[in-house]
């Protein structure tokens, strides 16, 4: 049961006053605040096709899926490779198809003009980058109390990242134009594909609507570097403010279609199912990003934290829309507090960092954010419950508490 601290007043609150509102636990809405991370000396070692990753930072959960710890997100924008996240659905390709970057070959259907194009051609026809929130749809499944099965991230299957590559409205307009009554745009995976099964049923394969060719890039650049295997390289298929399984790794197949792909992974995978249900294609397919945030930091790397003046800061993003504000509560959500956002607009698809400056007595706190988009879309309280755990951006469940001594 959670113990409250004398309130005091308003005024008191923010940078400039004296000791901060005392928080109460989440155990108001039922449940409990983030708890400590796992410990870095109890960690996996991280998969060989990932050695190069920062290990300190990072929480290995199994060979294809591995998570960023929330103290290390820091405050800058751009999540730096290291400490980037993995999720794949299927063990990466061999390293050898990074040989010759250059070979790689994308066949693009659905065209005037359809044919297959080396990543030496696409580098040709153009280039662009963009600034995009790459997220795991089951990013926050490990706050479900349901237990959803897969596996349970908390805040760390996301990252800020920059994407280089040849924009896709571009390799169409260079093939003639999308044929007429093409609806989805479909990537398809270029992992292999185990022996003996039908290949739709573990292809990684997604369709989203044309529209989002807009901003779409065939990429070919991470951060400044070519993309790693770990993330998509040689060339990986961006769908900015889309989840981060419409983002398809080693594209080697690009088709505008007038159906969604009959793969199981679109069909039945990743959709928004009641409680106890399976996936079927009458359901919501798990796609547009809604607008997100959290604290990370100070206090979330589970040290306690010395009374005075702090910094509360976070990252904030609006998926398909840019984020318009923040507002940070000390008091588990009892009071909120305008945060100001800090450093360079890197585009409507890039997270924002925010921050408010405050002072903390000592005692436990519960930090929570809560973000609004610029469609006036506002970050809910409450999870939609669903059987796969996607598309978690309640700020109770995100809201961590810490103490300070």
């Amino acid at each position: 049961m959670s113990q409250d601290l004398p309130s005091l007043p308003r005024r008191h609150l923010l940078a400039g006053g004296g000791a901060a509102l005392a928080a109460t636990s989440l155990a108001v809405w039922g449940r409990s605040a983030a708890a400590a991370e796992t410990p870095v000396a109890t960690a996996k070692p991280l998969p060989p096709y990932a050695g190069w990753k920062d290990a300190t930072g990072l929480i290995v959960h199994s060979s294809t899926t591995v998570e960023t710890r929330r103290h290390v997100f820091g405050t800058s924008i751009v999540t730096p490779a290291e400490q980037l996240y993995i999720r794949n659905n299927l063990p990466p390709p061999d390293a050898a198809i990074l040989a010759d970057r250059d070979a790689w070959v994308l066949t693009v259907e659905g065209v005037k003009a359809p044919r297959p194009l080396t990543l030496r051609e696409l580098k040709g026809l153009g280039l662009e980058t963009v600034a995009m929130v790459l997220q795991c749809s089951g990013n926050g499944r490990g706050y479900f109390p349901s237990k959803p099965s897969g596996t349970p991230w908390q805040v760390g299957a996301a990252g800020c990242v920059m994407w280089s590559g040849v924009p896709v409205r571009w390799v169409a307009e260079a093939l003639g134009g999308v044929t007429e009554g093409m609806k989805f745009m479909t990537g398809t995976g270029g992992e292999v594909l185990p022996a003996g099964v039908d290949p739709k049923t573990v292809v990684v394969e997604r369709s989203v609507p044309t529209a989002a060719m807009a901003d779409a890039l065939l990429a070919w650049e991470m951060n400044g570097a070519p993309i790693p295997l770990a993330h998509g390289g040689p060339l990986r298929l961006i769908v900015p403010g889309y989840t981060g399984v419409n983002n398809i790794k080693y594209v080697k197949r690009l088709a505008f279609t007038a159906q969604e792909s009959d793969a199981r992974i679109m069909s039945h995978g990743y959709r928004m199912s009641p409680p106890g249900g399976k996936g079927d294609p009458s359901q919501p397919s798990v796609q547009e990003m809604s607008v997100k945030s959290w604290i990370n930091g100070p206090g979330t790397d589970g040290k306690p934290l010395k009374a005075g003046a702090v910094q509360v800061h976070g990252v904030a993003f609006g998926g398909l829309h840019p984020v318009a504000k923040v507002e940070v509560s000390l008091d588990g959500g009892k009071s909120w507090h305008m945060a100001r956002f800090v450093g360079p607009d890197l585009g409507r698809y890039a997270w924002r960092q925010f921050v408010l400056a405050t002072r903390l007595p000592v005692g436990e706190f519960t930090l929570a954010s809560r973000a609004t988009d610029t469609a006036g879309n506002v970050q809910p309280e409450v999870r939609l419950e669903n059987a796969g755990g996607y598309n978690n951006s309640s700020w109770a469940d995100h809201a961590v508490r810490v103490t300070v001594a």
